[in-house]
């Protein structure tokens, strides 16, 4: 499928902005079927609005880590996101061998 550049108008500030060849290829390497509806500055600006000035990323870049207990090995991990009672947590190792199963 080949591209081209295209103008499209920010849903926030209603400025034009480029949606260019190289973006609507990233896009589709990453699934996305919809067109971004805000230009580039609105968009860091909502991120900041949402998680903080860190540009998306709690500590300033560094990513929040919370501690966990493995549910197939027992061993004490971290993982980057608040563990919950109903929902088991496994180590990378864990992971990466239940993943290689399926």
């Amino acid at each position: 499928m080949s591209f081209t550049e295209k103008t499209l108008t920010c849903c926030d500030c209603g400025a034009s902005f480029p949606f260019t060849v190289e973006e609507q290829e990233f896009f589709q390497t990453k699934g996305y079927t919809n067109e971004p509806k805000r230009c580039p500055a609105c968009r860091e600006a909502r991120k900041a609005e949402r998680y903080g000035s860190s540009g998306g990323r709690m500590g300033g870049g560094r990513r929040q880590m919370f501690p966990a207990v493995c549910a197939e090995c027992g061993k004490e991990t971290e993982v980057p996101f608040q563990p919950r009672q109903d929902r088991p947590v496994y180590c990378s190792a864990c992971y990466s061998k239940m993943k290689q199963n399926k």
